[in-house]
């Protein structure tokens, strides 16, 4: 099967559509050239809405993490951006539910084998930690995101760039200057090399 095909059939997907109280509406970005994969949770409200993946203040904060336009983030051919689930899961008690658990299971292993030249993967947040770092010693996020260099240079663990995450960066500034000059050398020279 061709990406194309798969990227139209799960845009079309409806396995879980009795779960989700906002509809199905898959969101995800990805072509064959790909060389970084982002691996996140799942799309928020305003992402539901517009159909563009990190359309909101936590793609704001992710591009800068990168130091990378908006251009360069939205290029399917350079950056690959797979949700852990791909539809607004809806809100929770505080924050988003969780990505439902229908969706990696059916798509994440055919979407992968079709993305053969990914150097690296951001694993943004718990529960793409979870499923991509499944022999992972550390017991949360945080020994998660410190211990970075064990899976260094083809994954690097990462907190959600949301807002909401202001306290844990500000608890954890070894995140600002140790963990980012390293992401963004990666990817300034994974993106150079791509041409």
């Amino acid at each position: 099967m061709s990406l194309s095909t798969l990227l139209k059939d799960v845009r079309a997907c409806d396995i879980c559509a009795a779960a989700l109280p906002h509809g199905t509406r898959p969101v995800l970005q990805a072509g064959r050239k790909a060389r970084i994969l982002i691996a996140g949770q799942a799309p928020g409200r305003k992402v539901h809405e517009s159909g563009v993946l990190f359309d909101d203040p936590s793609g704001d904060r992710l591009r800068d993490w990168l130091q990378v336009d908006r251009e360069v983030f939205y290029d399917p051919d350079r950056l690959a951006i797979l949700p852990m689930g791909f539809c607004y899961p809806g809100p929770g008690k505080s924050g988003d539910l969780p990505p439902r658990p229908e969706c990696a299971p059916q798509w994440r292993r055919p979407l992968l084998d079709l993305l053969p030249n990914i150097e690296l993967t951001l694993v943004v947040g718990q529960y793409a930690q979870a499923h991509h770092l499944p022999d992972n010693p550390h017991k949360n996020l945080t020994e998660t995101v410190r211990a970075w260099q064990d899976f260094w240079p083809h994954a690097l663990p990462l907190p959600h760039p949301s807002p909401r995450n202001n306290i844990w960066m500000r608890k954890n500034p070894w995140f600002e200057a140790d963990v980012l000059p390293a992401l963004r050398g990666a990817v300034h020279k994974i993106l150079s090399d791509a041409g």
